[in-house]
């Protein structure tokens, strides 16, 4: 089944982005990063881009964004400096190979 649109909320507080964030979150979504942050403007949302021994992608508004930094070095800052990383957390773009990036359109 196809989806037309991509549902995020706040993991604390189950809001939902602005439609200006919800656009900016649907781009970070075909990054390749793994343990790290990025912001997503204009409404100060925090994403975390798991993936593998990090976990899956986590999202925060603006007033939980410490509150997702400290769950997340809670339960990950013993496997790695990525949970500890300090602000801001600007998108500089897509990252990853354009094969990788190809095979994760193959994959759905």
């Amino acid at each position: 089944m196809p989806v037309s649109r991509m549902v995020f909320e706040c993991e604390f507080c189950h809001v939902r982005p602005d439609h200006e964030t919800q656009l900016a979150l649907e781009r970070q979504m075909l990054d390749l990063r793994h343990g790290e942050y990025l912001d997503a403007e204009p409404g100060r949302w925090l994403t975390w881009h798991g993936r593998g021994i990090y976990g899956a992608h986590r999202y925060a508004c603006g007033n939980h964004r410490g509150e997702l930094k400290a769950v997340l070095r809670e339960t990950y800052g013993t496997i790695g400096w990525h949970p500890w990383a300090m602000g801001p957390h600007p998108w500089p773009g897509r990252k990853g190979t354009a094969r990788g990036r190809a095979f994760r359109r193959l994959l759905g």
